[in-house]
């Protein structure tokens, strides 16, 4: 251990992670490690990275408990695929720490399933639109259920994201996937209070569905928005009027 190290362990440690990410980074991105890939030996890896074994050891331990690799004592350090149920995570806590998040993460997902939608109108599969179907099917079926009900809403519009065929549109929308299962939970909660709605979001759904059906992409990003957009403004106006329920609610989900 040098004598950085051995004055300031954090920042060492620090350090020493970000050269061990860094490096398992540019292999990935250069295809030179690839998932199953075992790693050189400490002794190794160390030199080569200009960190100490124990700085080494510390930042492979924290890289494997986010899904990035294994260690197997008496066997090495193998490389995982990442799991995207870690950043899911890393989005839990922000919000919890950062409750206005909450509108950006639907920002978000308002711009992936737009593009998504899209791309479905093009790329979506028979089975992608059975999926589709049965979970439509499944809106209408639990449209009395506010916790079946957002199961089955989630279910929707993730099968509409899987439709696009983009995998990387599908791991960020993955990643949001305990959020957003809260979010369609806390909106159906409020669908109870309008029950004059009911119709309208199986209505909503079955447009989407239609338009996707149909390989219309104008209209499918149409349909969406619109759903977006009139749900975001049931909701503002049930959260400033909460004691003051209409005949509209929010809907989008």
């Amino acid at each position: 251990m040098n004598e950085t190290e051995k004055s300031h362990p954090e920042e060492a440690v620090s350090s020493g992670f970000d050269r061990v990410l860094g490096f398992l980074r540019d292999q990935f991105l250069a295809g030179s490690i690839r998932p199953g890939d075992r790693l050189a030996p400490e002794r190794e890896l160390s030199l080569q990275l200009g960190v100490s074994r124990p700085v080494l050891r510390e930042a492979l331990r924290a890289l494997a408990m986010i899904g990035v690799v294994e260690i197997h004592h008496g066997v090495g350090t193998v490389v995982r695929r990442p799991d995207v149920s870690a950043l899911g995570d890393f989005f839990a806590f922000a919000l919890a720490q950062r409750p206005e998040l909450a509108d950006d993460v639907m920002e978000a997902r308002i711009a992936i399933e737009c593009q998504a939608i899209r791309l479905a109108c093009s790329r979506a599969t028979l089975a992608d639109l059975e999926r589709l179907r049965a979970a439509l099917d499944r809106i209408h079926a639990t449209i009395e259920d506010a916790g079946s009900g957002a199961a089955a809403d989630h279910e929707f519009h993730t099968a509409l994201v899987r439709a696009g065929r983009s995998e990387t549109l599908l791991c960020l929308y993955q990643a949001m996937t305990d959020l957003l299962r809260r979010s369609h939970r806390d909106r159906r909660e409020l669908v109870r209070r309008y029950p004059d709605i009911r119709a309208i979001l199986a209505q909503d759904h079955a447009g989407i569905f239609a338009a996707v059906v149909a390989r219309d992409q104008a209209g499918a990003d149409r349909a969406l928005r619109r759903h977006f957009v009139i749900g975001d403004e049931h909701r503002k106006a049930a959260l400033a009027a909460p004691s003051l329920p209409t005949a509209k609610g929010p809907h989008s989900s």
